[in-house]
């Protein structure tokens, strides 16, 4: 007899006990409160017939978008698919998403679990991966409208509704929908203060209106809740050191690396993404990183042949470019480039955005400023298509702006700035670019430091 989780899901596994254990280990996954893999591991060892519980595991490894961690995701999800013939359809469905991601097509993966969503609207965990999937694809009208499909289907009465709203704040922030995505962040807060997505919601918004003293408060005020035992804690933090950029906190922002960004050793993607696109933007600011991107480097360096996911190849070339390891940077964008005449996902991802943004980086690396703007510049307007956030993705604009004002391309640096400027006109980074940009003697007219550039 089919049996149900805490919201209402069916499950065709037998033992409720079980059942149970795989909810308490679901709602870590959903608060990114340590250590739901334990927790599924402790399941599986005492039921090795649970298929939704393998699944769940696959799953969880699946959104880390690690290739190190393969040989794990694999073994669960065969374990997963020699016991679907026993599951039910949904779990059925889980596990064809898992197998659709470990292919290689993360799209056919996202619709399959948004499907999952739609037929049992209260399927949370579903709905996560939906929404993980949405953000490592860049979907930004996605991230909020897969979550508004269910949103009827869900109250205070349910356990969990706090993280569908944290994640509906989530989607409506990056589809600029400011105030009500702040509203709905800070109400999935009060609901689970432990919930480091919906903070990270919350987050967002202040970093996309400028409101950096604001938000670094906020982050520190709420930090008792969110960072114990948090696995989102680095990213969370990584925020908190853009703050304190802003208020030219430097000495700040790199103890915020040295203690906190860092502090799981950059054992994962994840981190090393944080970490690169912080040292990359000190970088840019002028400021003396000492040795950190060596030891980023080195552990980003036993990735460069994944050819996994074009957003970290990216980000690794940053720690390449940084430490100037330009052997490295050879390797990486030669792994781009095989990555981009392959098939799936991943390959569309390095074609249009990987390889000429990796090729402007280290274009920038060796002081050619024209070229790093020339294949920088076209990116602008569809870097979403290999993913992250608004926020994530501005890196492109920071990397830009500097490259204009080291060039003395006045008119393009002063474009540039004043794009910024509409956003944040309070930014201290902002203005200080201005007045860089000012400072530079206008271009004779026509004057193009690249034929082929696309500005």
């Amino acid at each position: 007899m089919s049996k149900r989780d805490k919201r209402g899901n069916p499950v065709s596994y037998g033992s409720q006990e079980a059942i149970d254990a795989l909810d308490r280990a679901c709602d870590l996954l959903h608060a990114y409160q340590a250590d739901p893999l334990a927790a599924a591991d402790k399941i599986i060892a005492e039921h090795p017939d649970f298929a939704l519980a393998y699944a769940f595991r696959a799953g969880a490894i699946a959104t880390a978008t690690d290739k190190a961690f393969d040989s794990e995701l694999f073994k669960s999800l065969d374990a997963a698919e020699r016991l679907a013939p026993k599951a039910n359809d949904r779990e059925r469905q889980h596990i064809h998403a898992v197998r659709a991601w470990f292919d290689g097509d993360w799209e056919r993966a996202i619709e399959t679990w948004g499907r999952v969503s739609m037929e049992h609207p209260r399927d949370l965990l579903a709905l996560q991966f939906a929404h993980l999937g949405d953000f490592y694809l860049g979907y930004s009208h996605m991230l909020r409208d897969r979550v508004a499909r269910v949103m009827p289907r869900w109250d205070n009465q349910i356990p969990g509704f706090g993280f569908v709203k944290g994640m509906y704040a989530f989607g409506l922030e990056e589809a600029g929908d400011y105030r009500q995505a702040e509203e709905q962040g800070r109400e999935a807060v009060a609901l689970n203060p432990q919930d480091g997505w919906a903070v990270h919601a919350v987050t967002h918004v202040m970093e996309m209106q400028g409101r950096s003293e604001e938000g670094a408060k906020y982050l520190s005020s709420s930090a008792s809740a969110w960072a114990p035992n948090s696995m989102f804690a680095f990213h969370l933090w990584w925020h908190q050191a853009l703050f304190l950029l802003e208020a030219n906190d430097v000495a700040g922002a790199f103890r915020l690396f040295d203690e906190d960004i860092s502090a799981g050793g950059f054992g994962q993607a994840l981190e090393l993404l944080d970490g690169s696109a912080l040292l990359w933007r000190l970088s840019l600011l002028g400021h003396d990183v000492g040795d950190r991107w060596k030891g980023l480097a080195e552990r980003w360096e036993s990735r460069c042949e994944d050819g996994f996911y074009a957003f970290n190849d990216v980000n690794a070339m940053m720690s390449f470019v940084g430490s100037g390891n330009s052997r490295a940077q050879t390797q990486q964008l030669d792994t781009l480039k095989r990555a981009a005449a392959g098939t799936g996902t991943n390959a569309m991802m390095s074609r249009e955005i990987g390889v000429p943004a990796c090729e402007g980086l280290v274009a920038f690396g060796r002081g050619d400023y024209a070229q790093a703007i020339a294949s920088l510049m076209p990116l602008r307007a569809k870097a979403n298509r290999f993913g992250g956030s608004h926020a994530q993705r501005d890196v492109f604009s920071w990397t830009l702006t500097e490259a204009a004002i080291r060039l003395g391309n006045r008119t393009l640096a002063e474009a540039l700035v004043a794009e910024r400027l509409a956003l944040k006109p309070e930014s201290p980074i902002n203005r200080a670019w201005k007045m860089r940009a000012g400072q530079l003697q206008s271009l004779p007219a026509g004057y193009r430091p690249l034929q082929d550039d696309a500005y």
